[in-house]
């Protein structure tokens, strides 16, 4: 397995820059559909990752997404279909296939290979990749010219969470787990770690960062994505260290942390992410101090509406903070607890970032 995680991060690493000029430039390819008849009889299709359609996260945007283009065409009613595992990704396709859908999303990475073999052996329809190139022999090219990926650099947004995070923490030490080992879950915390990183050369502090180690690669994993014990005890064993600011990052894991926090009797905060959860699950809203957010939604509403004009564009949308593709939500609760001088700090960092001036690294940078 780690033979194979090293090999998937390395090609991803590999294409990124030919990622980016895709997304920044050329010219939309297009392919013909049964869409083009008419957006009435345009049928699009979702079906998510093993987090489910209710994990208040990224597989709930890309719904909503869906579900937002589908009114505004005026299509057909969207078929979405959960995944349990990873063993379910496959026949939900070829279930989807067989229900007469024009548009298949995906929602996730681990989806990718199942995508590729569906929109192979189906090149009349059209798919969209959430959160993945589908670029599976890692030459720069997405693997299937019938495939629309939607991608976020979420290091960028993250690097300012990190920066916040450092910036509030009363105990010098802030944390981090995921659900997987994948580099759509550790781009969230690597972004994280390089933006604390960055908080201690501006300030001269020594803030630690606890579950991911950036030269190692590796870190604190529950192995899924659901909120369960172990995901609770993994979240505690971070906390044990001293943590006051938690970034759990694999939709619904959040959940369980958020308990961990509140059985430890003391004032954690905790940074969400894809969606703005404060939002999505106000049942946590005190605990947050802001959510890294991934544009999923709107990404998917704009594919879908095109695709259902008969304009599906295969380009690849990789979502940044100068594209509003990726950002930080409000601090809502915690607006009173960060001092003014330190969101000046934050914003001018953003800046930076989009200007080119601060380089956030990750598989997706330039």
């Amino acid at each position: 397995m780690k033979t194979t995680k090293k090999a998937v991060v390395s090609g991803l690493a590999m294409i990124g820059a030919a990622v980016l000029l895709a997304g920044c430039g050329a010219a939309p390819e297009s392919t013909a559909s049964s869409a083009a008849a008419g957006a009435s009889n345009y049928l699009p299709c979702m079906v998510s990752d093993s987090g489910g359609f209710d994990d208040k996260s990224f597989n709930q945007l890309g719904k909503e997404g869906l579900d937002q283009a589908a009114a505004e065409l005026g299509s057909k009613k969207p078929i979405e279909v959960q995944s349990q595992a990873e063993t379910d990704f496959a026949s939900n396709l070829s279930s989807l296939v067989d229900q007469g859908c024009n548009t298949i999303i995906t929602v996730g990475f681990l989806l990718a290979p199942a995508a590729l073999e569906s929109a192979q052996a189906n090149p009349d329809l059209q798919y969209v990749s959430i959160d993945d190139t589908v670029d599976q022999n890692f030459d720069g090219k997405t693997d299937a010219p019938n495939i629309k990926p939607i991608i976020f650099d979420t290091a960028q947004a993250a690097y300012l969470a990190g920066y916040l995070a450092a910036g509030v923490s009363k105990t010098g030490v802030v944390g981090t787990f995921g659900g997987m080992n994948i580099p759509t879950v550790t781009i969230f915390m690597d972004g994280f770690a390089q933006g604390v990183e960055k908080y201690n050369a501006d300030n001269g502090t020594s803030v630690r960062v606890v579950g991911w180690d950036r030269a190692a690669k590796d870190g604190s994993f529950t192995g899924g994505f659901e909120a369960n014990d172990t995901a609770r005890q993994t979240a505690q064993a971070i906390i044990d260290q001293n943590v006051d600011v938690l970034l759990p990052v694999g939709g619904p894991i959040y959940q369980s942390a958020a308990v961990a926090i509140q059985d430890s009797g003391r004032q954690i905060a905790m940074v969400g992410v894809d969606a703005d959860v404060f939002q999505t699950d106000p049942s946590v809203g005190s605990l947050l101090l802001t959510s890294i957010l991934k544009g999923i939604d709107v990404g998917t509403k704009d594919a879908i509406v095109s695709a259902g004009k008969g304009e599906f564009d295969t380009t690849p949308f990789v979502g940044t903070l100068e594209n509003e593709g990726v950002g930080i939500a409000p601090y809502h609760d915690w607006s009173d607890r960060v001092p003014a001088d330190l969101t000046s700090k934050v914003d001018a960092l953003k800046a930076d970032i989009v200007s080119g001036k601060i380089k956030v690294e990750s598989y997706l940078a330039g």
